[in-house]
């Protein structure tokens, strides 16, 4: 937050947000707007949530929005015009739509808080990053996981060199929401997220790897420099994989893997990384968020729990609840959008950002990926540099 006598009107409000696409039918939309009001910084006024403008209004009208739009293009002119304008716009549409819109607002002069994958194409991608670069405003990208306090303090740990230098990083991500062809049964999620047209060159990878791929990524400091990947289209007829297996080189010499799958029969949101080092190892998993362990060489392994002193600074500003209430997938979302809105409030202000979020360049970091798994795989699941 902004302290002081002379604040810019944004910092004396709520901040306004609006938000594209998450319409009726979606489960994505509602997670964002719970998190970006989470902490009362901000509501959802004005939406265009739909590209079938009688579910858009029935889905504003849904949430009591004070002002519905048929298309995005004219919510973006209209509100850059208004007085009561939006601050900020959320964009929760299938993938292909990314770039276009988050486009739309940011010449409008609007600050952006994007779902990922951010872009369709690594070539939107890296435009994107030239237009927020020239803009100067905020876009956030929802890699929610960042957000969790324990996956703070896994960060802060390995940079304190509390696991000396990383050797080893398994990272797994599996459901099984996919195991049938819930695509030619009129299932609005799976029918754009296995559709090349609208979720891309991956399904899977694109759909869940990327978080791995961002949380090992996070986590370590450390980038991926190469990898060798190998794709399963397991449901006959998926044109897209729904089964991903990713070996791993990463920028100081240690290895990887990333396990991604969406037919893996009985997980739900199995979301896991094991960091190994020369000094100890790190453990966290998502289902159980509030866990941290910690494997010390040579000693026993200590169990860290969210919400106690003991915790690094990082983790306790990112922690809402106290020691032993669980602290989970919509706190964490939360924690993207505070830091953003924070930030939106600094660049009213005439001040500069202090990130602490995904970034567009994480985005941008997040679509190579993607591309150069299905260029591997393509290939007969060979080497490519990242």
């Amino acid at each position: 937050m902004i302290h002081g006598t002379n604040l810019p009107e944004a910092s004396k409000r709520r901040l306004r947000a609006g938000i594209v696409g998450g319409g009726e039918g979606a489960f994505i939309g509602s997670v964002h707007r719970i998190a970006s009001e989470l902490d009362g910084q901000a509501q959802v006024v004005a939406g265009a949530m739909s590209a079938d403008p009688e579910r858009a209004q029935r889905s504003a009208d849904a949430w009591f929005l004070d002002r519905s739009y048929a298309s995005f293009q004219r919510m973006a002119e209209e509100e850059a015009r208004r007085a009561d304008g939006i601050d900020f716009v959320i964009i929760a549409t299938p993938n292909h739509m990314h770039f276009p819109v988050a486009r739309a607002f940011l010449e409008a002069g609007i600050h952006v808080v994007c779902d990922k994958p951010m872009t369709f194409t690594l070539e939107e991608s890296e435009r994107l990053v030239e237009i927020v670069e020239s803009k100067h405003l905020v876009f956030a990208l929802t890699h929610n996981y960042t957000g969790y306090p324990a996956v703070r303090q896994a960060r802060a740990m390995v940079q304190r060199g509390l696991i000396g230098s990383v050797r080893k990083v398994l990272v797994e991500y599996n459901q099984d929401w996919l195991m049938e062809p819930l695509e030619r049964q009129g299932h609005k999620q799976a029918m754009w997220r296995t559709d090349p047209a609208k979720a891309g060159l991956s399904s899977c990878v694109g759909d869940i790897g990327t978080h791995g791929e961002n949380l090992l990524e996070f986590i370590t400091g450390l980038k991926i420099k190469s990898l060798c990947a190998d794709f399963t289209s397991f449901v006959e007829g998926r044109q897209l994989e729904d089964d991903a297996n990713i070996l791993l080189r990463l920028e100081n010499g240690g290895k990887g893997t990333l396990v991604c799958s969406q037919i893996a029969c009985g997980e739900e949101n199995n979301l896991n990384i094991r960091v190994y080092g020369s000094k100890g190892g790190l453990e966290w998993h998502q289902q159980e968020p509030n866990t941290l362990i910690f494997k010390p060489a040579g000693r026993p392994w200590e169990r860290m729990r969210v919400g106690l002193d003991y915790m690094s600074d990082e983790a306790k500003l990112s922690t809402r609840t106290p020691s032993g209430h669980p602290e989970g997938y919509l706190e964490a979302f939360a924690n993207i959008y505070r830091r953003a809105i924070s930030d939106i409030r600094r660049v009213k202000g005439g001040l500069p950002m202090e990130g602490g979020y995904p970034s567009v360049h994480d985005g941008l970091r997040g679509v190579r990926f993607v591309a150069k798994t299905v260029e591997s795989a393509r290939a007969g699941a060979v080497w490519v540099d990242l």
